[in-house]
C-alpha cells in the first residue's frame, strides 16, 4: 500500500519550526554579547555577596560589633566626600568585574603526557633523521624534540592529530621506500585504528601528518547536480578537490566534495578499471555509474560474468540494450560493441567530409559495463569459444571518438587475465576494499598518501583520475533493489532512479537505444516481470 503525503500544514510546519528554532538561537546568541559585561558584573557581585557573607560567619560575636561601627564610620565618610558615593561604586563594579572574569586556564603547551608521547616519537624517528657524520644533528638521542616538531595538536585521549615535523635535508625523502618507513612508524607509534594523511614538502623539508575524518557512508544513489559526460565516483576529503555538490544524506542536505570522472572526446581517461576483493562494493560502483549514465541519456550494455543478478533490475529498461550473463551472449554482445564502434567511425568521418554535422545515433553516449570478465573468459575457452574480452580491444581503442565508455570490474585474484588493452586504455583507475599499499599502488602507479583505514566500509576505497593525485573515496550507497539484505531506504532511492521498462517489441536494428537482434537476457539475468507502476514501495525500517 502506498503512503499518502503528509498534509501540506505537516509538512511546512517541520521547515517553520526550523527556522523558528535558528532565529532563536541566533537572538540568544545576539543578546549573550551584548549582555557579556553584565553578566561578568553580576557574577563579581554574587562571589563578593559569598566572600562577605563567609568573612561575618567566621568573624566571632564579640567583635561584630566594633565591626559594624567600623563599616558605618566608612560609610559615612565616603558619603560626606566629593563625588564619594560614585567612586565607590566605580570601585565595587571593578572589583566585581574582576573577580567575575573568566578564569578557565589556558593551555599554553602540551601536558605532561603528551610531553612525553612527543619524546618517544621523537627518539623513534633518530635512527631514520640522522647519521654519524652530521656534527649538528635534528634528531640525537636525548635531543630537544622542540626545534623538530611544532603545530602539534592533541585529541581527548591525548592522542596525536596534527604534527609538522622537520627533517634533515640530507634525507632520502625522494625515495619510496624511505618515506615508507617513516609513515609506517608514525602510524605505529600515533596509534592505530585511524587514518593518516602523510604531506611531504620536499623543497622546505618539512612532513605533515594529520588524522583523516571518516567519509560518509549514508549517502545513498539520488540525482547528482552534475552535466552529461560528468560522472560521480564517490566523496573524498574537502583538501583534495576544489568542487562540492548538494547532496542529502538520510533527510539532512549538506555539501560533500566529489570524485568527478569525465568522459567524452575531450576526455584524457575515456575508460575505467574498477578492482577489489569479494564484496568490496564494485558492484555497487558499476549500478551506480549505469543509473547516472541513464539519467544523462545514455544507454548501457552489462555483461555480467559473476552469474549472480546483480543487475536484473536494469533488464528491460528503457536505455538498456542487454543485460548478459552467459559467455554466448556476452561475445555477441561485445561483437556488437566492436562492429557499432566501426559504424560510428566511419559515420563521423563521411559526415565531416561532407561538412554536415555527426548523426545523432553517433553522438549518443552508449556505456559497456564489463563486470568479472575473467570469468566468462574461462567459461568461453572451457567451451571452445573465443575471448569474449578480446572484441574490446576496438571499444577501448576507438571508443573516445565514437562517444563509447567501458567500464571494467574486476577482482584482485583475476588481473592477470586481463589483456594489454584494458590495462592501457583504461587511464582511471578504483580500488574498493581492504588491499595492501603494494596492491594499491600496482593498480593506481602510485601509493595514496594515506594509512588504510582499519575497518573497511563497502565502498570504500582510492581513485586516481589518469595522471591525477590519489584520493580517498566512497562509493555512493547502490545496492541491488532486490536484495532485502540491504537497507530499504537505500533500495528505494535505486527503485526511484530506474527508468520505465520498455516496451515490448521496440524495434531490432542494430542502432542504439534498441535491443540486440538474436538473444535475449538470460533467465538468471530477468528482473521480475512487473512493470514500474506495479513495483511495491520498500517499507521504511523501523527506527
Amino acid at each position: 500500500m502506498a503512503r499518502r503525503p503528509l498534509p501540506r500544514i505537516l509538512s511546512s510546519g517541520t521547515a517553520s519550526l526550523a527556522r523558528g528554532r535558528d532565529f532563536a538561537r541566533t537572538a540568544a546568541d545576539s543578546a549573550t554579547d551584548v549582555l557579556h559585561p553584565l553578566l561578568v558584573i553580576g557574577r563579581g557581585l554574587r562571589i563578593l555577596a559569598s566572600a562577605g557573607r563567609r568573612k561575618w560567619a567566621e568573624t566571632p560575636k564579640d567583635k561584630r560589633g566594633p565591626a559594624l561601627f567600623l563599616a558605618a564610620a566608612c560609610v559615612l565618610v565616603v558619603a560626606l566626600v566629593p563625588y564619594g558615593p560614585l567612586l565607590a561604586l566605580i570601585t565595587l563594579m571593578a572589583a566585581a568585574a574582576w573577580q567575575g572574569r573568566d578564569r578557565s586556564p589556558v593551555k599554553t603547551g602540551p601536558s605532561d603526557a603528551e610531553t612525553e608521547r612527543l619524546g618517544s616519537l621523537y627518539e623513534a624517528l633518530v635512527p631514520y633523521f640522522s647519521i654519524p657524520e652530521d656534527p649538528n644533528p635534528l634528531f640525537a638521542h636525548g635531543g630537544d624534540w622542540d626545534q623538530a616538531f611544532s603545530g602539534y595538536e592533541f585529541d581527548e585521549a591525548g592522542r596525536v592529530t596534527r604534527l609538522r615535523i622537520r627533517y634533515p635535508a640530507y634525507f632520502t625523502d625522494g625515495e619510496a621506500p624511505s618515506r615508507a618507513r617513516i609513515e609506517s612508524l608514525l602510524h605505529a607509534k600515533s596509534g592505530r585504528g585511524r587514518e593518516y594523511r602523510f604531506d611531504w614538502d620536499e623543497e622546505g623539508n618539512q612532513l605533515d601528518l594529520s588524522v583523516l575524518a571518516a567519509l560518509p557512508t549514508g549517502i545513498a544513489a539520488q540525482p547528482f547536480v552534475t552535466s552529461p559526460g560528468e560522472t560521480v565516483l564517490g566523496f573524498t576529503d574537502a583538501g583534495g578537490v576544489q568542487r562540492t555538490l548538494p547532496v542529502v544524506e538520510g533527510d539532512e542536505p549538506r555539501d560533500v566534495p566529489p570524485v568527478i570522472w569525465r568522459t567524452g572526446p575531450r576526455s584524457t581517461e575515456p575508460h575505467l578499471l574498477a578492482v577489489g576483493q569479494p564484496s568490496s562494493g564494485t558492484s555497487t560502483l558499476l549500478r551506480s555509474i549505469a543509473l547516472q549514465a541513464l539519467r544523462h541519456g545514455g544507454d548501457v550494455l552489462v555483461v555480467e560474468g559473476g552469474g549472480t543478478g546483480e543487475y536484473a533490475c536494469l533488464s528491460g529498461r528503457t536505455g538498456v540494450l542487454a543485460v548478459e550473463c552467459g559467455p554466448t551472449g556476452a561475445l555477441a554482445t561485445l561483437e556488437w560493441a566492436a562492429h557499432e564502434t566501426e559504424r560510428r567511425l566511419i559515420a563521423g568521418h563521411r559526415a565531416r567530409e561532407t561538412g554536415r554535422p555527426a548523426p545523432e545515433d553517433t553522438r549518443r553516449p552508449l556505456w559497456i559495463l564489463l563486470d568479472q570478465p575473467s570469468v566468462l573468459a574461462h567459461l568461453a575457452v572451457a567451451e571452445g569459444h573465443p575471448d569474449p574480452l578480446g572484441q574490446l580491444q576496438v571499444p577501448l581503442r576507438h571508443g573516445r571518438a565514437a562517444h563509447i565508455t567501458v567500464v571494467v570490474a574486476e577482482q584482485f585474484d583475476h588481473l592477470e587475465l586481463l589483456n594489454d588493452a584494458v590495462w592501457q586504455h583504461t587511464r582511471a583507475r578504483v580500488v574498493l576494499g581492504p588491499a595492501a599499499i603494494q596492491q594499491i599502488a600496482d593498480v593506481l602507479g602510485l601509493p595514496p598518501h594515506t594509512t588504510p583505514p582499519a575497518q573497511v566500509p563497502p565502498g570504500r576505497g582510492y581513485a586516481r583520475l589518469g595522471t591525477g593525485p590519489v584520493h580517498r573515496l566512497q562509493v555512493p550507497a547502490t545496492p541491488d533493489p532486490y536484495d532485502d539484505a540491504t537497507p530499504a531506504a537505500h533500495r528505494q532511492a535505486v527503485l526511484e532512479l530506474l527508468p520505465a521498462r520498455r516496451a515490448s517489441g521496440a524495434g531490432d536494428h542494430l542502432t542504439p537505444g534498441k535491443p540486440l537482434p538474436g538473444h535475449q537476457p538470460p533467465a538468471q539475468a530477468q528482473a521480475p516481470a512487473m512493470d514500474s507502476a506495479e513495483i511495491p514501495e520498500v517499507p521504511a525500517e523501523a527506527p
